[in-house]
């Protein structure tokens, strides 16, 4: 169930395209680079752990050399695995504090006014900067005052079981903790065209920050307490959807890749929200109706991890759908963010680095807002270029006729009857 178990590694034919499409190699000569850090570095390691290269803390996990891999190699889970293996038994409290997103987003959202000034204080900022080593040029996303979760049983969960269709929704911590106007919107779309939104039985954090922190055991426990709410969906006939591009990953790659653990029986149950959407309406299943006077300049970026997943086509044509639209499809590049990676100060000026091509193209193309499907993509878009971001979902809900959409898909709901 991982990359080490069926040799992937074996299949490198050394051509070194992974290099050339790495984002880290060209602005950090530390980084030994895909070939060396994955497949050449493993046939080592595998003889002897001492051979195991330091320097493989910068790759960023973008994904980009797997997706440029002629063979099919897993080169960067092979370095997550080699950083796993070498991680201390006890992180650091930085790590341990952005690896545990839960945690952190349970006690922020408490104190939320309280946290949210607090992060933005320049005393603040600089006192994380000298004794925790987060970078103090970095911005933090804000909290909410009221989660997703307490909104959604609140204020919608006693109508969803009336729809005679349903799905569930992994929202993530981002969505729970930071950003609830995402998954209300995801809410407010599906309810218009005829489908019930239902939470989990339960829901952890994917894992991805745990295990970019070397938080292994912790993310094998949440791996194994959302493959158990998965299949309990699953078996009630409710795929579960998401908002997020990089959980998507995690709950479909990373966990039997990386954590080894098997999911082969839910994978395919499991989908990102543009994708089963798009699909929905492409069959005809389906109808979606628009503002007339929606008028937007919308400039895409691609999420790393979402052109991983090959889907990237869903949201950019729901955007292209929008009759007062138009689209900018940006050039492919890595923003840099990976996640928690740009939260630290060794690493703060590499990301920035690694970012810039992205910048400089969404600052050419002078979009009236970015489109993406990542959180962290968003975040350090807002905070380098100072535009405005945007998940597809937010924008489709903000140009839909709510009303006239509900009517058209009850309509059709009666006429297949």
């Amino acid at each position: 169930m991982n990359p080490r178990g069926d040799q992937t590694f074996e299949r490198c034919m050394k051509c070194t395209i992974c290099n050339d499409y790495c984002p880290m190699l060209a602005v950090n000569p530390l980084f030994p680079g895909p070939k060396s850090a994955g497949p050449d570095g493993e046939r080592y390691r595998l003889k002897d752990g001492r051979f195991f290269d330091n320097n493989l803390k910068y790759c960023l996990n973008c994904k980009r050399c797997e997706l440029a891999c002629p063979s099919g190699v897993h080169i960067a889970d092979l370095v997550q695995l080699a950083r796993l293996e070498k991680a201390p038994t006890y992180p650091s409290l930085r790590n341990a504090m952005l690896g545990s997103t839960d945690l952190v987003g349970r006690l922020a959202t408490t104190f939320a006014p309280l946290a949210n000034g607090a992060l933005k204080s320049e005393f603040v900022q600089d006192a994380l900067d000298h004794s925790l080593g987060v970078d103090a040029h970095r911005t933090f996303p804000d909290y909410a005052e009221q989660t997703f979760v307490r909104w959604y049983k609140k204020e919608a969960a006693d109508r969803q079981k009336s729809y005679p269709q349903q799905v569930s929704y992994f929202h993530g911590c981002y969505v729970n903790y930071n950003f609830p106007e995402l998954g209300r919107d995801l809410v407010r779309v599906l309810n218009a065209v005829g489908v019930g939104v239902r939470l989990l039985e339960r829901e952890r954090c994917c894992g991805v920050a745990l295990l970019a922190n070397g938080m292994k055991k912790s993310a094998l426990r949440h791996a194994s307490a959302n493959l158990k709410s998965i299949r309990a969906s699953l078996a009630e006939d409710r795929p579960v959807l998401l908002t997020g591009s990089t959980c998507t990953l995690t709950l479909r790659d990373e966990y039997p890749n990386v954590l080894g653990v098997d999911n082969s029986d839910v994978k395919e149950g499991i989908t990102l929200a543009t994708r089963w959407l798009y699909e929905a309406v492409d069959a005809g299943r389906i109808k979606l109706v628009f503002r007339p006077d929606f008028a937007r300049r919308i400039a895409y970026h691609a999420p790393c991890h979402l052109e991983k997943l090959g889907w990237t086509l869903y949201s950019t044509e729901l955007l292209k759908m929008i009759p007062g639209v138009d689209f900018v499809m940006l050039d492919s590049a890595c923003c840099g963010m990976a996640g928690t990676f740009g939260f630290k100060k060794e690493y703060y000026h590499y990301a920035q680095e690694v970012g810039e091509k992205l910048f400089k193209s969404i600052r050419e193309a002078k979009p009236d807002i970015v489109a993406t499907d990542c959180e962290t993509c968003k975040w350090q878009i807002e905070m380098s270029t100072g535009f405005e971001v945007a998940h597809p979902i937010s924008l489709l809900a903000d140009a839909l006729d709510l009303p006239a959409t509900k009517e058209a898909n009850e309509k059709g709901s009666t006429a297949s009857s």
